[in-house]
Formats: structure tokens, sequence, C-alpha cells
């Protein structure tokens, strides 16, 4: 882990500053987030969504994971082995994630997708494009895509 500290004129480190945080201090600050939103909010309901699929031998060769809350679930991550994809496996687990959300009352579905990943796969499915950071990574773009449940 490269950690360093920002300093406060030399008295006590003010940050500290590293490119492998521990799977226990991101799981506190999601915590700590969560009951900030939580508290602030009033709305409790919120989710993890988890889909898998994993071969004969127990390698994950498909997944998609998120979370829904107050009346919305936001997919984080969608992803096939390149064997996995081009046979609507994709598209089985995107509707199984929005199939998913009514269940738990949710109107409308947020995702993002650089450009060099699939957003033309997300359009096809009825999602609209309602944001784009250009040249992030540098050469591509990050877009987010909303739709209505």
């Amino acid at each position: 882990m490269c950690s360093r500290f920002l300093h406060d004129r030399g008295v006590e480190p003010l940050f500290e500053i590293g490119d492998e945080p521990s799977k226990a201090d991101i799981d506190e600050l999601e915590d700590l987030l969560n009951e900030f939103n939580f508290a602030t909010t009033g709305i409790r309901d919120g989710k993890e969504l988890a889909i898998f699929e994993r071969d004969s031998h127990g390698r994950m060769v498909a997944g998609l994971y998120g979370w829904t809350w107050g009346g919305t679930c936001e997919i984080d991550m969608l992803w096939l082995d390149e064997s996995r994809r081009g046979g609507g496996k994709g598209s089985a687990m995107l509707q199984a994630a929005e199939d998913e959300a009514r269940r738990r009352g949710c109107e409308q579905v947020v995702l993002g997708s650089h450009g060099f990943q699939a957003p033309g796969f997300y359009l096809k499915h009825g999602y609209e494009l309602i944001a784009t950071v250009e040249n992030y990574p540098r050469g591509s773009s990050d877009n987010w895509f909303r739709k209505s449940l």
C-alpha cells in the first residue's frame, strides 16, 4: 500500500492518501455515508442487488451488481465473459434486474457506461442518455443513462 500523509504545518496528519485502501475502510466509509443519507432523507429501504452466473467450475462468467434505494435502482456493474456475449445473456440479466427493481417498488433505473463499454446496448433496451462527461477516460466518455420502469 502506498500511503502518505498531508500535515498541517507539521502538527498532526490531516489526511492519509493511498492507492490500496482496505476493504474494511471502504466498507466503513460506505456505512457512514449510507447512515447519513438514511438519516437525512428518512428513506431506509436500501438493498444491494446482485445477479451472478458461474460456470461448472464455479468461475464467474457474468455478473450484475447495484442497489435499490428510494424508488431508484442503480446498476453499478454489468459484465459478461466474452464467451457469454452476443447470445442474449446481458439482456436477460438487465431484464432480471429491472424486474427485481419493479418488485422492490422502483420507478426508474440509472447506470453509467463508458463509451468503450456498451452505451448502445443500453439505448437498445430503452435507456435514455441523460449526461455525458467527455474525455473520461482520455479519448472516451462516461455516459449516464436512465430508464423509467
